[in-house]
């Protein structure tokens, strides 16, 4: 299992969600729950895809890690919380 970082930005219409450490990996619903929850499938996907192309798979690098960064990666109003995801095998 690993904990990484999600941004949710709301826009006009809906939520969308990202991961700075998944580069690619984006998402959206209409409720920030919605996000949360296509957020996870995305990131399980991704993980998976990335796994069975014999791909490094990214590492979590936590909330810290960013807030310690020169460049922001997150506006002010912006939701950042972490979603678990199980780890696949490298095949």
């Amino acid at each position: 299992m690993e904990k990484y970082l999600v941004v949710i930005q709301k826009s006009n219409k809906n939520y969308g969600a990202y991961s700075p450490d998944v580069l690619g990996c984006v998402a959206t619903g209409k409720t920030i729950e919605e996000t949360l929850q296509n957020m996870h499938s995305a990131l399980e996907f991704h993980l998976e895809a990335m796994a069975e192309d014999a791909e490094d798979l990214p590492i979590a690098k936590g909330l810290s890690y960013y807030l310690s960064q020169k460049e922001p990666f997150a506006e002010s109003s912006d939701f950042i919380t972490n979603i678990t995801v199980r780890l696949p095998q490298l095949v």
